[in-house]
């Protein structure tokens, strides 16, 4: 077959695939405005869980010095309302690890303490667009700590080419059981393609500015920074991510399936956060 035919062939198989899903979308994902419609589908995928990888490192600030190395993902999902105009969740649920900067092996001691990963049972991501741009209010935490944060600013985006940029920034301050109060920044820039444009399309870097767990001994504030990309599957993570989490989270390869299940682990227990 000439790579002219092929790819008349593969071009009917996507408007054929792009016809038959659309058949089966609800009428408020068809109603809604293309840019919120591109989010979600990028973000949350359509139907099928999908996931997030990243890897990055974590610096000593001011100085820069490199203290560890980070691995992790999220799985995510999505829930179109039936009625236009409904909600729109996005499930999810993610960990990272901590690991050495020499061996790249996990860390699970540090300087004779125990090093637990970052893990969040569930994220429950409501979206809406407002004043051309899109909201996301979270809905997190387990038991007395359940929190629900309104997004207040928004994401902005920006239109490039063929594809778009989405950021997000997350500005947190609220108080922890301990009496302390959590504070940090983060930053998130979505690099986001059309499907086939690029090998792959779904890309986004990540940073925090904020305090480490008590075990790193770390006072003052730390740098962190990711890089993430998007995968359909299991077989694509990066085999140090994925053999970690075969091991010590294989409930996150999976996200929660419903609201349901989301609503029933608020009633257990959640997973340490990036401080505490």
């Amino acid at each position: 077959m000439t790579t002219v035919l092929k790819a008349f062939v593969a071009s009917l198989l996507l408007i054929s695939g792009a016809t038959s899903l659309a058949k089966e979308r609800p009428e408020s994902y068809l109603a809604a405005p293309q840019v919120l419609r591109d989010w979600v589908d990028a973000r949350a995928g359509t139907g099928p869980a999908v996931h997030w990888v990243s890897e990055g490192k974590v610096y000593e600030y001011p100085s820069g010095k490199p203290l560890f190395g980070l691995v992790g993902f999220d799985s995510s999902t999505v829930i179109w309302p039936e009625e236009v105009g409904g909600e729109i969740v996005h499930l999810t649920r993610k960990t990272f690890a901590y690991t050495d900067l020499e061996s790249g092996e996990v860390l699970k001691e540090y300087n004779g303490e125990t090093v637990e990963p970052i893990a969040y049972p569930y994220q429950m991501i409501t979206y809406r667009l407002e004043n051309d741009r899109i909201y996301g209010d979270v809905e997190q935490g387990v038991g007395d700590r359940v929190q629900f944060i309104k997004a207040k600013d928004g994401i902005p985006y920006r239109k490039m080419g063929d594809g778009y940029i989405f950021n997000a920034q997350v500005f947190l301050d609220f108080p922890l059981p301990t009496g302390a109060q959590y504070e940090a920044w983060e930053n998130y820039d979505f690099f986001i393609q059309p499907e086939g444009k690029v090998d792959e399309p779904h890309q986004m870097t990540w940073q925090r500015y904020g305090k480490l767990p008590k075990w790193a001994g770390q006072d003052g504030p730390v740098i962190t920074h990711l890089h993430s990309w998007r995968v359909e599957s299991h077989d694509e993570f990066p085999s140090v991510i994925l053999d970690w989490a075969k091991e010590n989270k294989p409930n996150w390869l999976r996200p929660p399936q419903n609201i349901e299940e989301v609503r029933a682990l608020q009633k257990g227990q959640g997973g340490p956060g990036w401080s505490g």
